[in-house]
């Protein structure tokens, strides 16, 4: 029987690890030719490797998602190797931590830390829209999910810019859906909760005990829990499905 994503081509930002990698072999196995972009070529040939070895076919994509230019060439590279763009999971981003900014309250973030987060999770996933979505309109149609979070849809204590940059995707996704959909674009984001990755480490480690006892099925979930959702999402099983924020999240905003 053939998969949900059959004979599409899609492509992964952040494919590297965690719910890219995740989502990335998701698509594979459901029949899509995948491109893993990431700014790190060795972590990102290791999820080539795993779709590889289980009989799919991806490809690696060097990408900087803060660089228009090298997301213009990411683009021309999916295309040039498979004729089209049906699904993008913009998915890249980092957490305050990365930035140097961990536990940090609003005013004791620096403009520095502020300003890469932004670039990284807000800017980055405007800039690959905004090349995927060209090439979508000269195709006919496509399919794009962003990486929201719950950050996206509530305030977060020592998380503000990350909070911002979210909320930030969850507008960027309403309104592309609403611009493109007249070109045939879904344009959907999925809002994960607290999943075990190496982003969620940080915040883990000073208040896992508290936040696990705001899930209601009291445990993080898995990256293979939200490339489900991705995947469902860049299907035709969703096709009157557009403008949405999917929680992905045991419950948590349900409390």
């Amino acid at each position: 029987m053939p998969g949900i994503l059959d004979g599409k081509a899609a492509l992964v930002t952040g494919g590297g690890g965690g719910i890219g990698r995740a989502t990335a072999l998701a698509m594979a196995r459901e029949g899509a030719r995948v491109a893993v972009a990431d700014a790190v070529e060795s972590i990102a040939q290791e999820t080539i490797g795993a779709i590889n070895a289980a009989g799919g076919q991806a490809m690696f994509v060097q990408a900087d998602v803060t660089r228009g230019t090298e997301i213009a060439a990411m683009v021309s590279k999916v295309v040039s190797a498979y004729g089209r763009l049906d699904c993008a999971f913009n998915n890249a981003g980092v957490s305050g931590a990365y930035v140097g900014a961990s536990g940090q309250k609003t005013h004791e973030w620096s403009e520095e830390s502020f300003d890469k987060l932004i670039a990284i999770n807000l800017t980055g996933v405007w800039l690959c829209m905004k090349h995927e979505l060209v090439q979508m309109q000269k195709q006919g149609g496509g399919a794009i999910v962003n990486t929201g979070s719950i950050a996206g849809l509530i305030g977060l204590p020592t998380s503000s810019a990350y909070v911002a940059s979210k909320h930030g995707v969850i507008g960027l996704t309403k309104t592309a859906a609403l611009e493109y959909a007249d070109d045939k674009i879904r344009v959907n984001a999925v809002c994960p909760g607290y999943i075990e990755t190496k982003m969620t480490e940080d915040t883990m480690r000073r208040r896992g005990q508290q936040l696990m006892a705001q899930v209601p099925f009291h445990r993080m979930g898995r990256p293979e829990e939200i490339a489900e959702m991705v995947v469902w999402l860049c299907s035709e099983r969703a096709s009157f499905v557009t403008g949405a924020a999917y929680n992905v999240d045991g419950g948590y905003m349900a409390t």
